[in-house]
């Protein structure tokens, strides 16, 4: 296709504009537009984006559909940036459209509450999104906007079969890196909402110095400090926002719930699919087992408080059982016993392993180099340890058992 068409196909025909808080006004054609007014959506503006964070960080109400059409603004930045530079040319009109399309809708499997089932056996918030757009209306809405279903199923769900054509591959790979617009997007997003300064990222330089090699996003060495930046915002909002230890509080306490109402047989993993926010909270609420005792007191603004905190050692066996959800709560049983504790008033918290993509390529006067090779600050020794500072075990009781003893039991727990 030639890059005038390509680029036609992109950036003409808008019908409407989004006015957006973070990124300015939004253009979309109509048959692009319509997608956002389809019942998916609908759940999708009903789930907060950051769940819980909202208690720490009063102004963190932003929902799925919001964060989902920035990152639908930032991939159509990035392909005209990519179509300006002569860098896509390969890449068919319903490629692109299809790329559009799964950037918008990549979010729509997403479960309520933010990531707080994310270590449950569900099946994946991009399984279902590729599903939801294999069926109706979702399917004839993305064929009228010039999309291929199933090719925008491929690029959200990258566990569905490897892709045989060039383009599906490449975009795949745009959706998840470094410097896809999901990561683009979130961060600035939710910094922006937090009222907090530190993950906003300079959107506009990033894609004027993107490249094409080998089907794969690269930058040059003046774009260096904007992958650096990307890095440092996301340490900074995870330790900060993310992975505060309020938050992680409520994600462990409503992650807990949910865990023994499984094992107890009182839902099925199919209750969870599909629920926006408050059909999650109905949920919840509407049972009156102890299994939900934690969540309904995350509902009411009851949090347990950290009474120990141990960096996470991947060479401790004690600490690997615990990644295991059904050890975890034997471990727990045994502390609140020794604690002289009710079972629901310990529970313990090991956030998941969280990746920082350093893959990207550089392209330096030798040639390319991987950016960890290359980059002075995130070598792969900083990187790790950068990861190993995030990830903490932490202990959660009521405030009242906030004493010497529960904290000996912890730190005796996790040795």
């Amino acid at each position: 296709m030639s890059e005038s068409a390509l680029y036609s196909s992109v950036s003409s025909q808008f019908d409407h504009v989004i006015r957006d808080p973070v990124w300015g006004d939004i253009p979309m054609p109509e048959s692009i537009f319509e997608l956002t007014r389809a019942q998916p959506f609908l759940i999708a503006d009903n789930i907060r984006q950051l769940g819980p964070v909202s208690m720490v960080y009063p102004g963190a109400t932003h929902s799925r559909k919001a964060h989902s059409i920035g990152v639908y603004s930032l991939a159509r930045r990035m392909l005209l940036a990519l179509i300006e530079r002569g860098q896509i040319s390969f890449v068919s009109r319903e490629g692109a459209r299809s790329f559009l399309v799964a950037a918008l809708c990549h979010d729509l499997g997403h479960y309520p509450y933010a990531h707080s089932l994310k270590e449950l056996p569900l099946t994946s918030h991009e399984a279902l999104a590729g599903d939801i757009m294999l069926e109706e209306p979702m399917r004839s809405l993305a064929g009228s906007c010039g999309a291929d279903p199933e090719q925008v199923a491929a690029i959200i769900d990258l566990d569905r079969d490897e892709p045989h054509d060039r383009e599906t591959a490449m975009f795949r790979r745009f959706l998840s890196g470094v410097m896809d617009p999901d990561k683009i997007d979130y961060l600035t997003r939710d910094a922006f909402y937090c009222g907090v300064p530190y993950g906003i990222q300079d959107a506009d330089f990033i894609m004027r110095r993107l490249f094409i090699v080998d089907d794969r996003l690269a930058v040059d060495e003046r774009s260096e400090i904007s992958v650096e930046a990307v890095l440092f915002s996301k340490y900074q909002m995870y330790r900060a926002v993310y992975w505060h230890p309020l938050v992680r509080s409520a994600t462990a306490m409503v992650k807990k719930s949910i865990v023994l109402a499984l094992l107890g047989n009182e839902i099925k993993m199919q209750d969870l699919y599909g629920l926006d926010d408050e059909g999650f909270r109905s949920l919840v609420l509407g049972k009156d087992s102890d299994s939900f005792l934690l969540a309904r007191r995350v509902f009411s603004g009851k949090l347990l408080h950290p009474v120990a905190e141990l960096s996470y050692d991947p060479a401790n066996i004690v600490h690997t059982d615990l990644d295991d959800l059904e050890k975890r709560l034997g471990a727990e049983s045994a502390l609140a016993m020794a604690a002289d504790l009710p079972e629901n008033e310990i529970v313990i918290d090991i956030p998941e392993p969280i990746n920082f993509e350093v893959e990207l390529p550089v392209m330096t006067a030798q040639g390319l180099e991987p950016f960890i090779a290359h980059s002075s600050i995130f070598s792969e020794s900083a990187v790790r340890d950068i990861r190993n500072s995030l990830r903490k075990i932490r202990i959660y009781a009521p405030k009242k058992n906030r004493d010497a003893r529960i904290q000996e039991l912890a730190r005796q727990l996790l040795s």
